[in-house]
């Protein structure tokens, strides 16, 4: 049998090698650098303002599709604000699903994108405030504008605030007061359905790159746009005659 002292002597190496400090493991190495690069960041910005624009866009673009094509701004109305719940639903869904579990579908359209839609209809079409009208005058008789260029101007004021119209509704006598010669066909004149078809924007003390994105949107937006001068360098406006 071992003696006392050798096994004191085991126990000591026993000891020794459960104190001895376990060996460090080396870091491991990382997949990726955790900086984002200016190109991901640019794009990761920009794909956030096409989702937070796009229920807007689409709403602007389906009415005026619609009126080009049917002659009914009621049926464009709602053809856009058909189309608008629709996205407004797809990004409820979406939300829900990736959140908090299943989506209940009809209870996102019901309290939150048919609402929200219909909000957005009314504000636009009814709207205006007046630091966004040169005149009195002219925000008074906003209201005679054709909604569809109403919702439209609405949209891009919310990404645009200091826009300002300058110019909307007219008669004949406007013209030479104006110093202008008078212009029959203008769509500035209450049109056979009620509606003015056509305003003005100041571009001038408005900054230049500004000046020619919302001329840019309004075109692809299908309405008809030109930068001339009148009374003042100006953008007008016009909607197209089905």
């Amino acid at each position: 049998m071992p003696s006392v002292s050798e096994r004191l002597q085991e126990l000591r190496k026993e000891l020794g090698r459960d104190l001895r400090p376990a060996p460090r493991r080396s870091p491991a190495k990382r997949r990726g650098s955790s900086r984002r690069s200016p190109r991901s960041i640019v794009l990761t910005v920009l794909g956030v303002a096409a989702v937070i624009a796009l229920p807007f866009l689409a709403y602007v673009r389906t009415s005026v599709f619609a009126y080009a094509h049917s002659g009914s701004t009621w049926l464009a109305l709602l053809c856009g604000s058909l189309v608008t719940v629709g996205v407004v639903a797809g990004y409820c869904i979406w939300i829900a699903r990736r959140f908090h579990g299943r989506a209940r579908v009809e209870r996102m359209l019901r309290w939150v994108a048919l609402p929200t839609a219909i909000a957005w209809c009314v504000y636009s079409a009814v709207y205006l405030a007046r630091v966004n009208a040169k005149t009195d005058d002219v925000h008074a008789y906003y209201s005679s504008v054709h909604p569809i260029l109403r919702i439209a101007l609405s949209t891009v004021v919310l990404f645009d605030g200091d826009l300002v119209i300058t110019d909307a509704r007219r008669v004949a006598a406007d013209y030479p007061r104006m110093g202008l010669p008078v212009n029959d066909r203008t769509k500035h004149y209450v049109q056979p359905d009620g509606w003015v078809h056509a305003l003005d924007l100041r571009t001038r003390g408005h900054n230049e790159v500004a000046n020619r994105l919302v001329q840019l949107y309004f075109w692809i937006m299908g309405f008809s746009t030109l930068r001339h001068v009148g009374t003042a360098d100006h953008l007008h406006v016009q909607l197209r005659v089905p």
